[in-house]
């Protein structure tokens, strides 16, 4: 498997790196953020959000499981954090078959509903500010889009 990884020195970097991601990316995306509380998984998909031309303030969607923004494509942000029960058929596909990007954030919990082809990221608190953020691209389309962003 390939993996990339980014070392980012501050909450503005992670977004700036996202921002660059949602310019390029792709109809139909689906990213996988993992992360302890803190480490960044809202900063990375409000940077997205910014690179998709979305400028309604974007937050966690952590009592609604699902907050759908539009812009150069819709963006559905995901956090499945609080789902009872991972079998529960939420329609998850809909979104991941979709002409928008997903983002699924605590995706561990819902692993088996996942697309086979994704974008998995690991955001690692090194610091306060500092993160180590981990690209596991499954698919040629994401390991393009990884090289483009890293490069």
């Amino acid at each position: 498997m390939n993996e990339y990884v980014f070392i980012s020195n501050s909450p503005d970097t992670t977004f700036s790196l996202a921002e660059k991601m949602g310019m390029v990316i792709e109809p139909g995306s689906v990213i996988t953020l993992e992360g302890d509380l803190g480490a960044g998984k809202t900063t990375f998909t409000k940077g997205l959000a910014k690179g998709l031309g979305i400028t309604k303030n974007v937050n966690s969607p952590t009592f609604t499981i699902i907050k759908e923004y539009h812009g150069r494509l819709p963006l559905y942000h995901m956090d499945v954090y609080r789902l009872d029960d991972e079998s529960e058929d939420m329609g998850f596909e809909e979104y991941f078959e979709g002409e928008g990007v997903t983002v699924v954030e605590w995706a561990h919990l819902i692993e088996e509903q996942l697309p086979k082809e994704r974008l998995a990221i690991h955001l690692y608190r090194l610091s306060d500010v500092e993160r180590k953020i981990v690209f596991h691209p499954v698919g040629e389309r994401y390991v393009s889009l990884c090289k483009e962003i890293l490069s």
